[in-house]
């Protein structure tokens, strides 16, 4: 080709330029690019155009391919011109009109939606992109068909791009642990360390209280009546056990005794009085049972505690501390707790070790009444006035029909009952064939002369109690009356004065029965003086124990100032006297008594 034909080409390529430039100012509202290539011959070469969406505010970024160079090193010279040529092209097309209309080219572009966005298998450009000008310079000579196609911008340096651009994933840091952790503290006293460091040489250890449940089982047979709590001389000892031996004749007086009307029975109860000579700590732990005994002459007092231990005070002795004596005739909670009716002399105590003994002051003995070591007794009463047969009530539902007129040893008939659990059982104390027990939720009354060891239904069954009941008595003098104390924080009292199919409900009274876990329960118990009235502790401020009529009327609260600081959960009356004791969960016992008493 000669070089006049050359030239003519080269301004006819130059034009053919100058018509697209001319073709893009007059259509500036074009929406895309079209991808294919454009096919050009400039200077014996033919060249690729790859135009891609770009942006007019960055075409100083245009540049020639460098593959172009690297792949036409033999043709270095029209290399050198076509990039001449395309310097001066790009120059032409930056005229000021251009930068003038580059702004609305770019936003038009940008609200634009191109063809390139519409294919999902090829790669997806922003508009705010540069525009790449990409040429590529292929050998046509003799012919050859063989192309390199390998743009200037390279698919990884795209993807690099393209990276660059997105948004960094945010990461939560973890928290950085720390090596110098300060540690809990812990007190130096438990690490027997004093405050330099230096180790405490060991204390002897203490003799722990064992609960009474783990306290093994005492030996069968009698005891020997042995104080616990201290070694005084004998002689002492001897002397407090004939004055309760001398107090073995009761008085008839309270079955002779006509009920007093309401107002008198309040004027004596308003004449009794506690003082600090009155109150004293009998036994070691909480008590679960308490009587008094029948004498008119002396105050005498029986307490039986949580860990199988029975305290007797004589409030008439003094010094007190030389009036108190403890015993240990059972391992387990003593939860009842009489004086025989026959001979005040003895004193009959049952424990949830499967025990029940008798102790005999005359002999200094706790002799053994009644023993089941497979089973726990929660309660007892005298079938027959004499003592000579016994109701006893199981934990678990059972009772034992007990009698001690056989010779050597206590005759004994299992009965089961339709009860899952006995809490307390009560004969009644003018049909003495009747008895009540107390379970879970129901009062049964049973008939003693109709029980059969393979099961025995109720005669009665009183079933409006909605929780746990905690006890249930017959009125002492002609059991017309029921008490009952529940869980649900009421004390109910029913009409049993004609043991039929049913007994009526008369009385509800509201009284919190919530002691908690630490506090012994309350038991409402009958005066046995007063047939209409009983008494119950209660959780109130100041302390004090409640006695309430029948009727559901507050009779009268014995309270006692700086002398009543506790909870007397079980109370006791004397059978004649104007005498009252109760005893709190850390056994102490406090006397209320009339003045002429004391």
């Amino acid at each position: 080709m000669s070089g006049s034909d050359a030239a003519a080409e080269k301004a006819e390529s130059r034009q053919r330029l100058q018509v697209k430039v001319n073709e893009y100012k007059e259509n500036q509202n074009i929406a895309y690019v079209s991808l294919r290539p454009v096919h050009t011959t400039l200077l014996g070469k033919t060249a690729k155009v790859y135009l891609v969406p770009f942006s007019l505010s960055n075409l100083d970024q245009l540049k020639c391919s460098k593959s172009l160079i690297e792949k036409n090193s033999n043709n270095e010279v029209a290399c050198k011109k076509y990039k001449t040529t395309i310097k001066k092209t790009c120059g032409s097309i930056l005229t000021p009109k251009m930068k003038a209309t580059s702004s609305k080219a770019e936003a038009t572009l940008q609200t634009s939606s191109l063809d390139v966005h519409t294919e999902s298998n090829k790669p997806q450009y922003s508009n705010s992109d540069a525009v790449i000008l990409a040429v590529d310079m292929e050998s046509s000579q003799d012919g050859d068909s063989d192309e390199d196609t390998t743009p200037g911008l390279s698919a990884a340096r795209l993807r690099e791009m393209i990276k660059k651009r997105q948004p960094p994933e945010s990461k939560r840091k973890k928290p950085k642990k720390t090596t110098n952790e300060i540690g809990c503290r812990r007190s130096m006293r438990l690490l027997n360390v004093d405050p330099s460091g230096a180790s405490l040489p060991a204390t002897p250890t203490q003799p722990t209280l064992v609960a009474d449940e783990t306290q093994p089982l005492l030996p069968p047979g009698p005891l020997e009546m042995a104080p616990k709590t201290r070694d005084d001389n004998k002689e002492l000892f001897k002397g407090f056990l004939q004055t309760w031996t001398a107090m073995s004749k009761t008085s008839t007086k309270n079955t002779e005794k006509e009920l007093s009307n309401i107002k008198s029975y309040k004027a004596n109860l308003n004449g009794m009085v506690i003082s600090q000579d009155t109150v004293q700590k009998v036994t070691k732990g909480p008590i679960f049972s308490m009587a008094l005994h029948p004498s008119e002459t002396r105050t005498l007092v029986a307490a039986g505690a949580k860990f199988g231990q029975v305290g007797l005070w004589d409030l008439t002795q003094q010094p007190k501390e030389d009036a108190v004596y403890v015993f240990q005739p059972h391992s387990q909670s003593v939860s009842c707790l009489y004086f025989s009716p026959a001979n005040p002399a003895h004193i009959l105590s049952l424990s949830y070790d499967g025990t029940l003994r008798c102790g005999d002051f005359s002999r200094e003995i706790f002799e053994e009444v009644y023993r089941n070591e497979r089973s726990s007794f929660s309660s007892f009463d005298f079938l027959a006035e004499d003592a000579s047969t016994l109701i006893v009530a199981h934990w678990d539902g059972n009772m034992s029909l007990v009698d001690r007129r056989t010779p050597g040893a206590s005759y004994e008939k299992l009965i089961n009952s339709s009860l899952a659990k006995i809490r307390t059982i009560h004969v009644h104390p003018v049909h003495r064939q009747y008895f009540m027990t107390a379970g879970l939720r129901d009062i049964h009354i049973y008939d003693a002369r109709r029980l059969d060891a393979r099961g025995s239904q109720p005669l009665i069954s009183l079933t409006e109690h909605t929780k746990s009941i905690a006890s249930a008595y017959f009125s002492p003098l002609t059991g017309n009356r029921v008490v009952t104390t529940c869980a649900d924080c009421k004390l109910r009292i029913f009409d049993s004065s004609c043991i039929s199919s049913q007994i009526p409900l008369l009385t509800t009274i509201r009284h919190n029965t919530i002691t908690g876990r630490w506090l012994t329960r309350f038991q409402a118990v009958w005066d046995p003086k007063q047939e209409d009235c009983f008494m119950i502790g209660s959780m109130a401020y100041p302390r004090r124990v409640e006695i309430f009529h029948e009727a559901g009327k507050r009779v009268h609260s014995f309270l006692g100032g700086e002398c009543l600081a506790s909870v007397c959960s079980i109370n006791a009356m004397h059978p004649t006297r104007y005498i009252m004791a109760g005893g709190n969960s850390s056994g102490k016992i406090h006397v209320f008594m009339s003045e002429t008493n004391c």
